[in-house]
Parts: C-alpha cells; structure tokens; sequence
C-alpha cells in the first residue's frame, strides 16, 4: 500500500484559525513524527469568492509559531487546477462519470421530494443515462453541466476508523454527486482526494464534520484507482458548558492566544491532551517527548472540552520553569508596548531581575508587565482598595514616618539587613509585624500583594522606598 506514513494538514483560507482546526494540525503533525514520516500543508483555496491571500500567511505563521513545521508545501490548489482537469479527464475516459444538464428548478423538485420519500438521496440519476445526440442539443442551447461520479448501488460500504472504529454506509444512501462544477472549478470532495492521492497521504486526520464526505471519498479513490489512505475522525471540541466553544469559552483565532500571552509549547501540550491521553495519564511534555508519547488511538469518541483555566494552569507551568532571561524575550513585545523596555532586543537586567521576584504569581506574558510596572517605574499607581484598607487607618501615619526613620538610617539595605531592622523595629515597639509589613509593602509598591516585603525593598532601593513612603504620607495618611 503506502511505502511511508504521510499526514496533512488543508486549511480554507476562508477565515482564521480556530483552536480546533489546530489541534487537528497538531495531531496530524504528531502521528507523523512519531512514525518517523511527514506532515504536508495544503491550502485548500479553490472557493474563489472567499478565500484570501491574508488569511493563508495567517495560517502559516500561526503553524510557524506553533514549531509545526512541514516537510512539503504550502501547497496551493488553485495552482493544481490542470491535475483536476487531467484526472476528470481520466474518469470519463473510463466511464466513471458522466455530465448532467440538470436545471437549478428540477434540482430542487428533486431536494424537495427526497425530504417527503425515505431512502431517496436527492438525486435520481436521470442524466445518467441521458443520449449522445440529447446531450449535444442541450449543449447546443447554451445548457450549463457539472460532472458526476456514477456511485454503485445496493454495496455496504465498510471502513475502519482509528477513532470510532467500523463505519459502514449502504451505497444507495450516496447520491450522483458532483465532483466537477458548471464552471469546471473541482468540488471539494473531488479535489481533496486527487491532491491526497496524488501526494501520497497514508493517513486523513480530521474533524468527524468530515465523517459524511469519507464513503464519498472512498468511492473516488476507487474509481481513481489509488490506494484508499486510513481514516481518523476527531470528535468536536466543546466548551465547559458541554455546548459548541464560543468566544466566551475558547472559541477564539490562534493569533488571539499568541497576543494574549500564551506560550506555543504551552498551547501545543494542552491541545495534545484535549480529548485524549497518554497511557500513563501524564500532563506536561517536553516537545520531542510529546512526539514520541502521543498515541491517536487514546482519543476519546466523545466531544473534547476546552477548559481555559486548565490552559491557563499548563501556560503557567511553562512559565514558571523558564529562565528569566527567556521569559523576558518572549514578553518583550508586551514590555515594550507598555513602556517598561525601549528596545525588544535590549532588555536591561533589572527588567530580568523584576521577572524573576514576580515569576511564582504569572500564568501569562500578558501578565508581566502589570506584575513588574512598580519595581521599575518611577511613578506607580497606588490602588484605591489597598491605600483604604492599609494605610487610611489609625496608627499608619506613626508606623510609616517610624519606617521612614529605620530605612534612612538602615546600613544594609540587603534582605537580610532589613528583615532584621524591622523585626527590632516590632520587637521595640510590641506590635504585630503585620501592622507594619502591610502598610509599608502599599506605601512603596501601591498594592497588597507582590514579592516577600524585604525582596520589595531590596530591589527598589533606598532612595525610591524613602521618596514612595514620603509620597504615601502626604497623599493618603495626612
């Protein structure tokens, strides 16, 4: 049959692309690398009036910052329409198909009575049988035609799916079908399966949307005479709601996870596992490991369910074990566009040390700039809750100019020197340390939650810490 396993991946440039079509892509890309073959990209362009030219470098970069990376293409097939030509060419000379001068009104007489008779496809096969010399009138008038495949009747149709196993469709459920339309462009069904023959694709990973176009396809490759590739149908990708995603529960462009802050190796690992599982119920992979572990007969027959917050656990996972430094490129469009960095090719170690103290709290990129803004800016922004609930209250004003006191005079300004400052300073005084942290963490930071209080200090400095408590005094405790 196949000399070598072949997937691919053939996106309509129609639109964007939505989280389930990528993880059709992944799929295909990991049932090709786990046996050592290769992933093709096809572009499936042939709906003129829809498809455009933005929308296929969309795709291309979408799959580029993704790592799935193809070993041929991008294959377009409104260059290929001469093979479609020649393989129609093909099937009438054989007599597999035959040309039907239907009109659109007896088209949908006929629409109309298979919905009133059971068992009745849509098509009655009339031109199938139509007269030379008829033809040529009909022709002759100026009547447009398409072509159709002559489908077999009363035959079982079987297949083996990979996800939901034996499939069987009677024939005579299958109407005529068109492969070729008046304006001899190639109807999808005909076209897909004259590129995947023709390239030699061994195994169609793709949506069950799909599962009604399979014996159709089938029926092709037969009377193509090519080899019939192994079919596997992914169940659909539902929301928590258990309903189709929409916006609201994940139903957004891959571009949009890439601006709000996601992680590639993040996102790639977390579709690997929608819908599916490995052996040893694993969940975060290295890449080259999650090649050799992801099995495609470990996923389920039921929808799969798109959990953001699961997402959002695994992107911070990767993110917690990145290196600063790394973690600081990969954020530098959104540190730039917040004006923390001038540079994205230049970012100053202080930026890296800031992301560093706050890495424990960040679960996207998007995140970082708004975790960090405080350690490196000269002006922050003190929250409103935080300034009533820890320094609009008796006793802060004493506390803070006390503080101010212990920092000015403070010699070690390391974490070290200034948790010892203070807890004498607590000690001293007999109140509790939280009277103190608290109102001293908002006075230099404006917030209530950030890195370990002495970690805050030390990074700011002495001179910002004693002009931020000044400042604290004089707008929100006077």
């Amino acid at each position: 049959m196949f000399t070598k396993v072949k997937t691919r991946f053939a996106p309509s440039p129609t639109g964007l692309l939505h989280i389930g079509s990528v993880r059709t892509a992944l799929y295909n890309y990991l049932f090709a690398s786990k046996k050592d073959g290769e992933f093709i990209l096809r572009i499936e362009d042939t709906d003129v009036k829809r498809s455009k030219k933005e929308y296929t470098q969309v795709i291309i970069e979408g799959l580029k910052w993704l790592g799935l990376n193809w070993h041929q293409g991008p294959f377009m097939q409104s260059e290929r329409l001469d093979l479609y030509k020649e393989m129609c060419r093909k099937l009438e000379k054989n007599g597999k198909i035959y040309k039907c001068y239907c009109s659109r009104e007896e088209l949908a007489d006929m629409r109309e009575k298979s919905q009133k008779e059971e068992g009745f496809t849509g098509y009655d096969g009339r031109c199938r049988s139509i007269s030379k010399r008829k033809a040529e009138d009909l022709e002759k008038e100026g009547r447009d035609f398409v072509w159709r495949l002559k489908t077999p009747s009363k035959e079982n149709l079987v297949f083996e799916d990979m996800i939901k196993g034996k499939v069987e469709v009677n024939t005579d459920q299958i109407q005529d079908f068109v492969i070729v339309k008046s304006d001899g462009m190639p109807t999808y069904n005909f076209a897909c399966v004259v590129d995947d023959a023709e390239m030699e694709i061994s195994h169609i990973i793709r949506g069950d949307d799909h599962l009604s176009n399979t014996p159709k396809q089938i029926l092709l490759y037969r009377a193509l005479g090519k080899n019939t590739p192994s079919f596997a149908h992914l169940p659909q990708v539902h929301g928590t709601d258990g309903k189709r995603l929409s916006k609201r529960t994940g139903s957004v462009a891959l571009n949009e996870y890439r601006k709000g802050g996601y992680l590639p190796e993040a996102l790639r690992n977390y579709l690997a596992l929608l819908g599916g599982s490995t052996s040893d119920s694993q969940q975060l992979f290295e890449w080259e490991e999650l090649k050799q572990k992801f099995d495609i007969s470990r996923v389920g027959k039921s929808a799969g369910v798109f959990d953001i917050e699961k997402l959002n656990w695994i992107n911070g996972k990767y993110i917690r074990n990145m290196p600063a430094a790394e973690l600081a490129r990969r954020a530098s469009f959104f540190l730039k566009k917040e004006k923390i960095i001038d540079d994205e090719s230049n970012i100053p170690d202080k930026v890296v040390e800031a992301i560093e103290l706050e890495r424990e709290k960040i679960e996207k990129l998007t995140d970082i700039p708004r975790r960090i803004d405080f350690l490196l800016m000269d002006n922050i922004t003190y929250n409103p809750k935080a300034v009533k609930k820890r320094l609009e209250k008796e006793g802060v004003e004493v506390i803070l100019k006390d503080i101010k006191g212990v920092l000015e005079e403070n010699q070690d300004f390391s974490k070290k020197g200034l948790e010892d400052s203070f807890r004498k300073y607590v000690k001293d005084k007999k109140i509790g340390a939280g009277k103190v942290f608290h109102p001293v963490r908002v006075a230099v930071s404006g917030r209530m939650k950030g890195p370990g209080v002495f970690d805050l200090l030390e990074f700011i400095g002495k001179k910002k810490c004693i002009e931020r408590i000044e400042y604290a005094l004089k707008e929100f405790v006077q």
